[in-house]
């Protein structure tokens, strides 16, 4: 297949800039994958259509400011834009940067303050530049677990949304599951679908029966990156840490065992259990890198529903959605999402995929 096969036309204005003003009233379409119907509901319906037959499997990652601006130490002094991808070592990241030009090897920069009027007492030293262009990165007076670092950081929204400085403190709230555990704090980007998660609606669905289950996916950098190449099967599909627990395997393995359905909460959540899963469609406990590419005709192993936001065209999540919806059925709803005038992407509104209620 072809990445053009997963192309549709999305007009500009329909790629939310800013979160409905309360995470559960984003708009939800529901699709019948069995009989190819759509239902048009709010988020917060969603405790309606659960109940004690369905377990809900959370990504709780938490999204770190990996944003940063710093000043050249030398008589330029240009600022310029740091996105911390990950801690390979402690003090030293792999990072994106930019302008490229100015982060030259053995290059240093101080980095500034979160105001950006001011520089901080923290600098940077270039200590590698990767073949894919990354830098990796040594960091001074980061503090105690990065405290210090984090500090001067900024939300890492994606490139698709303006960044409003009035804002950030919308984004530093809105850009972050409400379940996102601080001690599993190393994404990038943030696992979209669970934002609109409310304290109120995940105590429903708790109230109704709903198991709730939670996974380890630190979204990378990558979740943004374009499939280059024109056959999907061409695409080398980027890496991510996860991790699945014992008792957690335990608890999924006897829901699935006693017929109930699994739902996924984003397709990064997808992306463990499918890892994790053998062929028996029992999970096994893992933890370590996955960059599982799930296409057309990949038969799931444990995911039996899915709920997830509107992708961009021709990426790797919209073939993962249409790998378990079906690609017509996928591409047809999106072209309804478009008509009905539904937001797109991080920001935007969601769908629930089921096959059985």
């Amino acid at each position: 297949m072809f990445k053009s096969d997963f192309y549709f036309d999305l007009p500009q204005e329909l790629i939310a800039q800013n979160p409905a003003f309360s995470r559960d009233h984003s708009r939800l379409m529901v699709l019948d994958g069995m009989n190819k119907k759509i239902v048009h509901k709010r988020f917060y319906d969603l405790e309606k259509l659960l109940g004690p037959n369905d377990v809900l499997v959370f990504n709780n990652s938490k999204v770190i400011p990996a944003r940063l601006y710093a000043q050249e130490d030398n008589k330029e002094g240009r600022i310029c834009e740091i996105l911390l991808l990950q801690e390979i070592k402690e003090n030293v990241w792999e990072a994106m940067v930019k302008p490229g030009k100015k982060f030259k090897l053995g290059s240093k920069f101080q980095i500034l303050k979160k105001d950006r009027g001011s520089l901080s007492d923290m600098f940077c030293n270039i200590e590698k530049i990767n073949d894919d262009g990354t830098r990796i990165i040594k960091i001074e007076n980061v503090g105690e677990n990065n405290e210090k670092l984090f500090q001067l950081g900024h939300v890492p929204l994606p490139p698709y949304i303006t960044f409003d400085n009035e804002k950030e403190e919308i984004y530093e709230t809105r850009y972050q599951t409400i379940y996102a555990d601080e001690q599993k704090a190393a994404s990038v980007a943030a696992p979209t679908a669970g934002l609109h998660f409310t304290e109120e609606l995940l105590s429903n669905l708790a109230d109704k029966g709903v198991q709730m289950e939670f996974v380890t996916l630190h979204v990378g950098a990558g979740t943004f990156l374009p499939v280059k190449s024109q056959n999907i099967e061409d695409h080398q599909m980027h890496s991510e840490y996860f991790s699945l627990d014992q008792k957690t395997a335990d608890h999924l393995n006897q829901a699935k065992k006693n017929g109930k359905r699994i739902i996924a909460v984003g397709t990064t959540s997808i992306r463990v259990l499918e890892s994790c899963a053998n062929d028996d469609e029992i999970l096994k406990s893992k933890s370590g890198e996955t960059n599982i590419f799930i296409k057309p005709g990949y038969k799931f192993k444990f995911v039996d529903s899915i709920i997830t936001n509107f992708h961009l065209p021709e990426s790797t999540l919209i073939i993962l959605i249409c790998a378990f919806g079906g690609k017509d059925f996928i591409l047809n709803a999106y072209q309804e999402a478009i008509k009905k005038k539904y937001r797109f992407y991080s920001f935007g509104d969601a769908m629930l995929i089921q096959f059985s209620v």
